[in-house]
């Protein structure tokens, strides 16, 4: 017998999973370091077990609301809606979780609101106690991020007078609202292109991916995602020189969003525009979009050779294991070439990247604009010479909304789970016994979620004996 499914159990359920996320953050989450524990306190080893508890049943709660989405009696967007809202409320005064990327924006907001130049320096430059809470790694490293970001996070540490609780919840909010406008252009671009709503609702808004990163980690994503999927609605809406400028608006968040000005194209050539003028209004949209910003901000133009900075040299992007597999062979072997070998597989990831792109937009029976965007950003994603678990999620949102069938996206499901556990909530490197601790925490959760299932299915069996 299946287990029941109903809206109310899967929206206790995901509360349940993001109240531990939140309650075992408070030890174990990436606290500032004034607040840190030392690794071996028997608290950060609970914290961690209660994460990782947590984030079992938020997919499981994920998952159970997906058979409903596909059910014959789908729940409305509304209702979805409200589940988000549910699911993400533990996570809005929690400790950052899984990263501790958003101290560094805090730190380069400062930098800008104090005149130094983010694309020459790193936060070590600013010194201070908001430098202290960046990760040694990228102290000294350049931002890669565009000047909106910067100006919204310059606007957010001179409001906050750089005070680091209400910079992280100034933040949060910040990625609250691109969460909010993934939601609300998910539903319209799904109607565009013969999708379910609800099902897109689901995979690309409600996706844990959404509430583990871009919420509880607050991380730029969310904005760039909002601001893109907001310009494509713009597009569908025949208002290509308003979809130009908010798909530029992303990109000056972060790069990868430029691609999405192909759809913009694309999308207005279908409406009927001539494709030379399709292509000169959005790029003189753009063109204008990114001079006035960068002027307001008063950023300067580095960031475009900051899109060079470096990634961490034990990155798990694909082309990065290979090149550290070939430059050890190499070593191995004797030869002067393996400094060469990372660089080498990198530029051939973005090259294959180029070619994959190309293909996407140019073989037969074309997938829709917003379809081949997506397809498009996990090209970036994997082929990239960066990748971080929410990575997935520029994907993931505009493949939600446009695949060409449901069982796109029920395939994508384990993607999304396997993703969850790839990350540590207090963003540092997984050692052995933090791994121990978290599949105890994993564990412990279907051993719970198994024993209700039993318990929901005894007085069934009864009725029938």
């Amino acid at each position: 017998m299946a287990f029941p499914v109903d809206l109310r159990r899967c929206q206790v359920l995901g509360l349940a999973g993001t109240a531990f996320l939140a309650l075992g953050g408070e030890t174990a989450g990436a606290l500032p370091v004034e607040e840190l524990l030392d690794p071996a306190d028997v608290r950060v080893a609970l914290g961690l077990v209660c994460v990782y508890f947590g984030v079992v049943l938020l997919i499981a709660a994920w998952l159970l609301l997906g058979r409903l989405v596909r059910g014959a009696e789908p729940p409305t967007t509304r209702a979805l809606l409200l589940v988000l809202a549910v699911w993400a409320a533990p996570l809005l005064l929690a400790p950052p979780l899984f990263s501790r990327d958003v101290y560094s924006y805090l730190a380069q907001g400062a930098m800008v609101d104090a005149h130094m130049d983010v694309y020459a320096y790193g936060p070590a430059h600013l010194g201070g106690p908001l430098a202290g809470e960046v990760p040694a790694l990228w102290r000294h490293t350049a931002t890669p991020y565009g000047p909106v970001f910067l100006g919204v996070a310059s606007a957010l540490t001179g409001l906050t007078r750089g005070e680091l609780p209400a910079g992280l919840i100034g933040m949060r909010l910040v990625a609250l609202l691109g969460v909010a406008l993934m939601a609300a252009a998910l539903p319209r671009l799904a109607r565009h292109c013969g999708a379910d709503p609800a099902q897109a609702l689901w995979l690309g808004a409600l996706n844990p991916l959404v509430l583990l990163h871009l919420v509880a980690g607050a991380h730029n994503d969310a904005i760039m995602l909002g601001l893109l999927g907001t310009g494509l609605v713009a597009a569908l809406g025949r208002w290509p020189v308003v979809a130009a400028v908010l798909v530029t608006l992303a990109a000056l968040v972060k790069a990868p969003a430029v691609l999405g000005l192909a759809a913009v194209v694309a999308l207005a050539i279908r409406a009927g525009r001539r494709p030379a003028r399709a292509v000169v209004t959005t790029a003189a949209a753009a063109v204008a979009t990114t001079v006035a910003t960068t002027a307001v901000t008063g950023t300067g133009y580095g960031w475009i050779a900051a899109l060079k900075t470096p990634v961490s040299p034990q990155n798990w992007a694909l082309t990065s294991l290979l090149g550290r597999a070939t430059a050890a062979l190499l070593t191995k072997a004797g030869s002067d070439l393996a400094p060469l070998a990372v660089p080498a597989w990198q530029a051939a990831g973005l090259a294959a990247t180029g070619v994959a792109i190309l293909v996407i937009w140019k073989r037969r029976g074309r997938p829709t604009p917003v379809y081949a965007l997506g397809l498009s950003l996990a090209a970036v994603v994997v082929l990239g010479p960066a990748i971080r678990p929410w990575y997935a999620l520029w994907a993931l949102f505009l493949i939600a909304a446009a695949a060409p069938g449901p069982a796109v996206r029920r395939r994508l499901a384990p993607v999304t789970g396997a993703v969850a556990f790839l990350a540590l909530p207090s963003g540092a490197p997984a050692g052995a016994d933090e791994l121990v601790l978290a599949v105890s925490g994993g564990l412990l959760a279907v051993v719970v979620l198994w024993q209700v299932h039993l318990a929901a299915q005894a007085p069934a069996l009864g009725r029938t004996a």
